[in-house]
């Protein structure tokens, strides 16, 4: 939470409630990024407390980011009274279109007596449709008297397939011209085996969304490939595609438009097929359809395999290998590392089993946030998250929540001095031949950051290294201490 004014009856009740955890954060964007964070690490919906439409307006870059990976959040966004909306004072504006840009629900109550009625519909709406609920409460609805409790709400189970859906889907599932296509609920890791079952059963291709919101890697559990971010890479992966298959995922489209390339993914000529539709299990699904197919037939799992210890310049190659080699088991690893997390992918096939969640919708910012909300909903699991040092500095708030609330998280900051995505994304839309001040848009060593001090001043221990041998070290060194620690990695441009 980050509340204001508007919000101190919920700040002041708190201590009748034990049973909520408040979660302060010094920035509205750390605050909606770790209720993402915690939301995809327990499934259950998170609830996050904002002040007015500014508070809002700052969160909404991870809200954004939540509604891409179906988060089932509660966002509760205070109002000014109602008797004073119309004096138009500087903090009003309109919260319920703001809310509307990442919200499927949105509701503001109206009278005290509906507030617990209202929070139970935005839990309900969030759960039963992995989405976003937002809640508004004007002031006086919340602090005057005649409210009612309400009863819990009532979800309703995800759907079985049908045995008809069952059996239109078996042909189409049969040699690499179909290509099964993970994502979402999908990525578990009993969804994942029974994918593995299928394909060994049927010889069909699989691939998993670019960005999954969570993702079960690992030693001892099926891997499978991620659709490439560049979009040229991506066509060369489904290239022969002939039926693509979504369970839990849509249907792939490139990035960005870049000049003469096409932004739909799809090969011409797919034919794209739905595993389930909304409501349904695509789990279960997944389950019923390897029971069908591949009865009897036993997952392909990843064997354990780590790379050496890396020695030298931190690069991309080095910096996964020290990752990999220094991943306790069950771990949750964030990856917000842009350009210099290329190599985490392969290096981490094999590790020690972990849980992967990644930048969902593309908004920077999110990594360390994320991390935050993973550490309070994991206790006992070490969260490792991997962040650019531009993404870093838009949430580098998260670092004192982290502090705060002694959370067991390893940040490892890669220090390139740069905007090194946007570097290589200025010359793939055509930007040839730039100059100094063209340049300069996309430097961020003068100054350069320094965030061993920042980390101290926000309460973190942070140490900086130079060399890969010194990565591991202090890897293995942080992830076996308690508490939260920061490592800067100097990265070459």
């Amino acid at each position: 939470m980050n509340p204001g004014t508007s919000e101190m009856h919920f700040v002041a009740s708190l201590d009748a409630v034990p049973e909520m955890r408040g979660v302060l954060t010094l920035f509205e964007g750390v605050a909606t990024g770790a209720a993402d964070g915690w939301a995809r690490m327990t499934g259950r919906p998170a609830a996050v407390l904002l002040h007015l439409g500014p508070g809002l307006g700052n969160g909404l870059a991870n809200l954004h980011n939540a509604r891409r990976a179906h988060t089932p959040m509660v966002v509760v966004v205070g109002a000014h009274a109602t008797h004073h909306e119309r004096y138009d004072a500087p903090l009003q504006s309109d919260i319920e279109s703001l809310a509307g840009t990442v919200s499927g629900w949105v509701h503001t109550s109206g009278h005290p007596r509906d507030v617990a009625h209202d929070a139970m519909g935005a839990v309900r709406s969030a759960r039963r449709d992995r989405h976003i609920a937002t809640l508004v409460l004007p002031a006086d609805v919340s602090w005057s008297d005649g409210g009612v409790p309400a009863p819990p709400p009532t979800i309703t189970s995800p759907t079985e397939m049908s045995p008809e859906r069952l059996q239109a889907l078996v042909p189409l599932l049969d040699g690499d011209a179909t290509t099964l296509f993970l994502g979402g609920g999908a990525l578990t890791e009993r969804g994942l085996r029974a994918a593995s079952r299928i394909v060994a059963a049927t010889g069909v291709r699989l691939l998993a969304e670019t960005f999954p919101a969570r993702l079960e890697r690992g030693a001892g559990r099926p891997a499978v490939d991620r659709l490439a971010y560049l979009a040229e890479a991506a066509e060369a992966q489904l290239a022969g595609t002939t039926t693509l298959l979504l369970a839990g995922a849509a249907a792939p489209v490139s990035f960005f438009a870049y000049p003469g390339r096409a932004s739909d993914l799809v090969p011409d000529g797919c034919t794209v097929e739905r595993l389930t539709g909304p409501g349904d299990d695509v789990e279960a699904a997944l389950v019923l359809l390897a029971d069908r197919l591949a009865a009897g037939v036993e997952p392909v799992l990843a064997p354990a395999a780590v790379p050496a210890a890396p020695e030298g310049a931190i690069t991309a190659r080095t910096l996964a290998a020290a990752v990999a080699l220094t991943l306790p088991a069950d771990a949750v690893l964030v990856d917000e590392a842009i350009t210099a997390g290329g190599g985490l992918p392969a290096a981490t096939a094999g590790a020690a089993p972990h849980t992967l969640l990644t930048l969902t919708g593309g908004a920077i910012g999110q990594g360390l946030p994320v991390a935050t909300g993973a550490a309070v909903a994991a206790p006992g699991r070490r969260v490792v998250a991997i962040v650019g040092d531009g993404s870093a500095m838009y949430t580098i708030q998260s670092l004192w929540t982290q502090a705060r609330e002694n959370l067991d998280v390893t940040t490892v900051i890669v220090n390139n001095a740069s905007y090194a995505i946007l570097r290589a994304e200025l010359h793939r839309v055509g930007g040839e031949g730039t100059g100094p001040r063209a340049e300069q848009m996309l430097d961020i060593g003068g100054p350069r950051l320094d965030f061993t001090e920042l980390a101290a001043g926000l309460g973190v221990d942070g140490v900086r290294v130079h060399d890969a041998a010194e990565l591991t070290a202090e890897l293995r060194r942080a992830n076996a201490a308690p508490g939260p620690h920061l490592i800067e990695a100097m990265f070459g441009p």
